[in-house]
């Protein structure tokens, strides 16, 4: 069974995987995506066993991958994004036009060996954006592909949105929305103002609402708020 590690410990083997990906000649946008697809199906299944349900077809999930080596696992992986890429809702936005990009059999199963050693989903918060940026800031000593990315820092979010005090019953919108770190802010702050399942049924499925202009950033805000139960049934992120 995998151990808990704390956040800085996952963010570290987070890189570590990055390292595998880039070896094998996997380009900077890319590696962050297939890393973001892997570690999104692994998290799913952690969901899943705390009982928390999934959206994900049959013969789509982590378990149908797990147990796969050689040219079976890269085709059985090139399968799993081609049937989420056709899903509705948040799983289509998440898996929008996804492909592989590691076409070395014994490097996606490095890959997936790595992910299934440790237990992710639990980590709190904003936790893929936490994955992005340490990426970025790494990333940004000896290439461009990070400029122009700026992340509002965890606890200026936390004092905005105590200062805005969003309501369970009101909509709230961020027309540059990241990796959905104010939304997920607004989300944990208002989802203790009731009980009522009008009201959480609202909170889940309409409050919310995002835009970014740049397709990977889009893929793990969506991914963010799947796994926090948020717009599952219709994509809130644009």
């Amino acid at each position: 069974m995998a151990e808990q590690k704390t956040e800085s410990a996952l963010i570290k083997k987070v890189w570590n995987i990055a390292n595998v990906l880039s070896s094998a000649g996997v380009g900077y946008t890319d590696y962050i995506l297939q890393l973001t697809y892997i570690l999104f199906l692994k998290m799913d299944d952690e969901k899943e066993t705390f009982g928390l349900g999934s959206s994900l077809p049959d013969d789509c999930k982590w378990k149908d991958l797990e147990g796969l080596s050689g040219q079976d696992l890269v085709d059985k992986y090139e399968e799993i994004l081609a049937e989420l890429s056709k899903c509705d809702g948040l799983i289509g936005t998440i898996f929008t036009k996804a492909s592989n990009k590691i076409d070395q059999p014994a490097r996606l199963k490095d890959v997936i060996k790595m992910v299934a050693e440790e237990n992710w989903y639990i980590m709190e918060g904003d936790f893929k954006g936490q994955i992005y940026e340490a990426i970025l800031e790494k990333n940004g000593q000896d290439k461009k592909s990070g400029a122009g990315q700026y992340f509002t820092p965890r606890a200026l979010i936390q004092a905005i949105v105590e200062v805005v005090d969003p309501k369970i019953t009101e909509t709230v919108a961020d027309p540059a929305c990241g990796t959905a770190g104010f939304l997920l802010a607004a989300y944990d702050h208002m989802k203790t103002q009731s009980k009522d399942v009008e009201k959480q049924k609202f909170l889940k499925n309409d409050a919310f609402f995002g835009a970014d202009n740049t397709s990977l950033v889009v893929t793990l805000a969506s991914m963010n708020l799947y796994l926090h139960d948020i717009g599952v049934s219709k994509s809130p992120i644009a």
